[in-house]
């Protein structure tokens, strides 16, 4: 499965988790971001997306494990996932760039813009990686 997480990059960046190695993505809130990021398996492929000013998907990391319960969480009804990087995109993708581009009209970061985790359908993946090497 692929994703897409977001962050602000003064909060955390790309380069932060290439820093760090790796990291837990918590702090997710959203009853719908919630639920894809219960969905995240080891393995799965993640875009690093950052917004703010940039708003432009700028890496790939990875699930490092399954999603857990978010041990902050006194409730226990939010999960949590490891990510490590992957690679950087030689090129970042901005939003503004996904939106003149048809294709993506479907795409839930088209869609639902504050939405934090969504599922990346494999062609838009493939489409937006394609965009990253131009």
């Amino acid at each position: 499965m692929n994703y897409l997480f977001k962050e602000e990059p003064a909060h955390y960046s790309y380069d932060d988790l290439v820093r760090d190695g790796r990291t837990s993505w918590t702090g997710v809130k959203n009853p719908v971001a919630q639920r894809h990021l219960r969905g995240v398996r080891k393995g799965d492929r993640i875009f690093f997306y950052h917004t703010g000013d940039e708003k432009s998907v700028v890496g790939i990391c990875r699930a490092a494990g399954d999603a857990y319960p978010d041990p902050a969480d006194k409730s226990g009804k939010l999960y949590a996932v490891d990510v490590e990087p992957v690679k950087k995109l030689e090129t970042p993708v901005t939003l503004a760039a996904i939106k003149a581009d048809k294709r993506f009209a479907s795409f839930e970061l088209t869609r639902i813009p504050r939405l934090s985790v969504m599922p990346v359908p494999q062609d838009t993946w493939d489409a937006i990686l394609k965009m990253a090497t131009k």
